[in-house]
């Protein structure tokens, strides 16, 4: 099941995996900002005391996908962890409304929407300092960008929500693009093809335009670079960082073409490289990996979690 994950991320909406087993949310459709899709699912565990959190953001690229993507809901709450799943602004929306980078929109709504549930913990019984991120693909890269970021908390802000810290406990992803340097993708993996699009590089009316303007974005990389250094997650990783886990379906291959290029594990195996560098603890799993203690995104999350 896990090595469609990749197929089945490409042709979201279609397939919303672990929807169907999921119960019914303690809370559907909160707010957390103004625009229609800043909103959260909330599923409270029962808990004498503050509850760790799940954080989950969708994949699809940052053009696609929805919260309802969330898996093993049932398996956290038994183990005593509320769960959250976020939408955000797509991309797309941003860049038809001129933002630049479009990127910019769904990584910080999904810090806006952690700081949400901190400033919740309260109401909803939730232990601030137990939380989690995790999701795929680009659900993946913006979670490993909150783990890595400095903490987007201003304290002197009159409103309590901006206020509240984004820093994670851990971060435990699957098939997460950890850069979006166009050098170093085509270095760890020739046949690459995305991130332009998280720059601008696509028609944002037209999906199917996402991934076909790498040689332009390679060719115009100096020109992106700060907003490159800016929301790759690897290019703020530094000591004191949370531990995070890394999951794909096939194994890597540094600087081979690959079946799936923008799900590789050759990002995980670079981001691991960085991570051991800063003495910062990094589980990362394929077929054939190494000293494997958590098979799962979910055993991880649990294991990490409540202990």
């Amino acid at each position: 099941m896990r090595a469609l994950l990749s197929s089945i991320l490409l042709s979201l909406p279609a397939v919303l995996s672990g929807a169907d087993s999921n119960p019914p949310p303690t809370f559907a459709n909160v707010a957390y900002g103004t625009h229609p899709r800043q909103v959260m699912d909330v599923w409270k565990a029962e808990s004498a005391k503050p509850a760790p959190v799940v954080f989950h953001i969708h994949g699809g690229g940052w053009v696609k996908g929805d919260k309802r993507e969330v898996k093993e809901v049932s398996a956290y709450l038994t183990a005593g962890i509320s769960v959250v799943s976020i939408n955000y602004r797509y991309s797309t929306q941003a860049q038809e409304t001129g933002v630049m980078p479009p990127v910019e929109w769904p990584v910080h709504d999904a810090a806006q929407a952690l700081q949400f549930v901190r400033s919740k913990a309260g109401e909803w019984n939730l232990d601030k300092k137990r939380i989690a991120a995790t999701g795929a693909s680009a659900g993946a890269c913006s979670s490993l960008w909150l783990a890595f970021h400095d903490d987007l908390a201003d304290p002197s802000n009159s409103d309590p929500v901006a206020r509240e810290s984004t820093r994670l406990l851990c971060a435990a992803v699957e098939i997460a693009q950890t850069s979006l340097d166009p050098l170093l993708l085509k270095e760890w993996t020739p046949n690459s093809r995305y991130g332009g699009h998280a720059f601008g590089l696509m028609d944002p009316k037209d999906l199917k335009t996402r991934d076909t303007r790498f040689a332009e974005f390679l060719e115009r990389r100096s020109e992106f670079l700060p907003w490159i250094r800016e929301y790759s997650p690897m290019e703020h990783a530094s000591a004191g960082d949370p531990p995070v886990y890394l999951f794909y379906p096939a194994a890597p291959s540094i600087g081979q073409d690959q079946r799936d290029p923008t799900h590789t594990a050759n990002f995980g195996v670079k981001l691991k490289e960085t991570l051991d560098g800063l003495h910062l603890a990094c589980e990362l799993v394929y077929p054939g990996a190494p000293e494997v203690k958590h098979p799962t995104v979910e055993s991880y999350l649990i294991d990490t979690l409540t202990h």
